[in-house]
């Protein structure tokens, strides 16, 4: 088969592999039909996530089971699914409690040795352990593209959404128009949320926030503050939500969220952060953080999808076949579309 593989940092490459197949009680074998490329997956061809030479990168897929092991019952060959960027037990102190994100046998796909050494799904085929966890199947008339959104990004715009407590009429600032951001537009907007700015430098991405129902707020060119305190008659949001993984965007989050509001930080932060714990702790903010805990939300996410309440089919701008992961990964790096897709077979 053929899979995109890691070589060193800037560089990736599509290399024959062989077919996986089930190893142990519990695996499914997905012959993958989308791909998404992801913002993680720039940590990666950075350098700045440790992957080894020649490892399968790619964590967002859909496609159709083509063999299963014993144990498997919730999917079986022939249906089609879509799955998990992480993978969990069910059975474990964390899972017991419904923390899937923190199994103690947690694994990411296509993240190396350090993240549990799972092969990629930037493939023609990709190996599932714990499917019955992992995989869930697609719902009729649901597309390949808007179905690999949940078991990753939309989910996470939502697990951002309800670890803040959004609320209808709940005023929420968002910091980083990427894909997250925008589903957390979204997401917040289903949930009920009156006002919701959409902070980003970058216009293309404020007029996607724009249509999805966000006032946006040009970083640079605006104040945001300002903006923030003129919709908010004067207090701050009662939501912020930090989608960019920067200390000047969780430092402008803090400043925007009114005092005992709550914070959401989905930014992936990989390096030590230099928090206003002053000015934290003045405002009696509640502060959540961490990996989305994609598995708690599998199921509704994918209901809301199916049900047209989320669309994140807008994020997708280009499509690619699988042998130009080079060309698709070059492209996504100069930010020239929100979300790629590639195609295995072509």
């Amino acid at each position: 088969m053929q899979a995109v593989t890691f070589q060193a940092p800037g560089e990736v490459r599509v290399q024959e592999k062989p077919d996986p197949e089930p190893a142990a009680a519990g695996d499914a074998v997905v012959r993958v039909t989308a791909a998404g490329v992801c913002g993680s997956d720039l940590h990666i061809l950075h350098g700045r996530h440790p992957v080894e030479e020649g490892f399968t990168i790619g964590h967002e897929f859909t496609g159709e089971v083509v063999a299963v092991a014993d144990g498997v019952t919730r999917v079986k060959p022939g249906d089609r699914v879509t799955g998990s960027f992480v993978t969990a037990c069910g059975n474990c102190f964390f899972c017991a409690r419904g923390e899937f994100h923190h199994c103690v046998d947690q694994r990411i796909f296509g993240h190396g040795k350090i993240s549990g050494d799972l092969q990629g799904a930037q493939a023609d085929r990709v190996l599932v352990p714990n499917a019955d966890m992992t995989l869930r199947p697609v719902p009729d008339g649901l597309d390949d593209d808007v179905a690999l959104f949940a078991g990753d990004v939309m989910n996470t715009g939502v697990f951002a959404v309800r670890s803040a407590q959004v609320a209808p009429g709940d005023s929420v600032a968002i910091l980083g128009m990427g894909p997250v951001g925008l589903c957390a537009v979204q997401a917040a907007r289903h949930a009920g949320a009156r006002t919701v700015l959409a902070v980003d430098a970058v216009e293309d991405r404020l007029e996607m926030a724009r249509t999805f129902g966000a006032i946006p707020v040009h970083l640079t060119e605006q104040d945001p503050r300002a903006e923030v305190k003129r919709h908010t008659e004067g207090r701050g949001t009662d939501v912020g939500i930090e989608a960019v993984g920067t200390p000047a965007a969780l430092d402008l989050a803090i400043r925007l969220t009114r005092r005992a509001g709550r914070l959401a930080v989905i930014g992936v932060h990989g390096k030590p952060c230099e928090v206003h714990m002053g000015l934290l702790w003045n405002k009696s903010l509640t502060v959540t953080t961490g990996l989305s805990n994609v598995l708690a939300h599998f199921d509704d996410v994918l209901a809301l999808l199916a049900a047209g309440e989320l669309d994140p089919s807008p994020l997708v701008q280009r499509h690619l076949p699988l042998s130009q992961a080079q060309e698709a990964y070059a492209a996504y790096d100069r930010r020239e579309a929100l979300k790629i897709v590639l195609t295995p077979g072509g």
